[in-house]
């Protein structure tokens, strides 16, 4: 009677938890290489993490019947447990950079004057989020959270500035998609660029600004995302990497 009521919770835990990471890690090649668009990604995530709930509490369930009326399987409600808990570590990380990340999905070094994105702007999906400027209370986030990212300057001329800039850009893999601004007759060139988080690949604008002042160059960056209102610290990390970078290789082409 025991093994008649029980094996739903055995069958079902176990499929439910293996389909789930299954669809996960379906879902998230297909959109790292660009199959799989990202709304769509988004709800295939959240399925998978429905279903590996699901698989999830089904085999606790098993579990605890098994504990109390004995029987088999406990070695298929273990694997049906360790499957869901895979599928659910992402999104066990995330919640944890939820709760230790500011809720921003916009950043930048220069909270006045952020650089502008204008292709960004007319490219981005419309279901994405709108392109505004920064207020008061996400300028305070920034500065309490992200001290690291400020905007900097270097003793190099702006071409060799830009130059390395488009370097690192390119190591990344971010794809350009404006150049706007030229030298002498302007003072300014913004870069923008398509980025992508680093495993998921969920998408981001990035603006370079290079500024020419003469003696120096100057240096600000922005970061937002597509999609969600908390960036789970995305943006701010990459524009402190970015930068950590982009002093190394100012550095090193210095002159003496």
């Amino acid at each position: 009677m025991f093994e008649k009521q029980n094996s739903p919770a055995k069958r079902w835990s176990a499929r439910l938890a293996s389909f789930a990471l299954v669809l996960f890690l379906t879902a998230a090649l297909a959109h790292r290489y660009l199959a799989l668009e990202t709304v769509a990604f988004l709800w295939v995530l959240g399925l998978a993490g429905l279903l590996a709930l699901v698989g999830l509490g089904l085999a606790v369930a098993g579990f605890v019947a098994l504990w109390e009326q004995g029987g088999s399987g406990a070695g298929r409600l273990f694997s049906a447990i360790v499957l869901a808990a895979l599928t659910l570590a992402p999104f066990a990380a995330g919640l944890w950079r939820m709760i230790d990340y500011p809720r921003l999905a916009d950043v930048a070094t220069d909270l006045a004057d952020p650089p502008r994105f204008r292709a960004a702007a007319i490219l981005r999906d419309p279901r994405a989020n709108a392109i505004g400027p920064i207020n008061a209370i996400q300028a305070r986030l920034i500065e309490d959270h992200y001290p690291q990212a400020d905007g900097r300057r270097y003793p190099l001329g702006p071409d060799r500035v830009l130059e390395i800039v488009q370097q690192l850009m390119a190591r990344r893999g971010w794809a350009v998609i404006e150049r706007r601004g030229r030298w002498p007759q302007d003072r300014e060139v913004t870069v923008e660029a398509l980025a992508g988080s680093y495993l998921l690949r969920l998408p981001a604008d990035v603006a370079v600004r290079v500024t020419d002042e003469g003696e120096t160059t100057f240096v600000d960056m922005r970061s937002a995302s597509h999609f969600g209102a908390h960036d789970l610290g995305d943006n701010g990390l990459r524009i402190i990497r970015f930068l950590a970078d982009l002093d190394a290789m100012v550095a090193a082409a210095a002159p003496g």
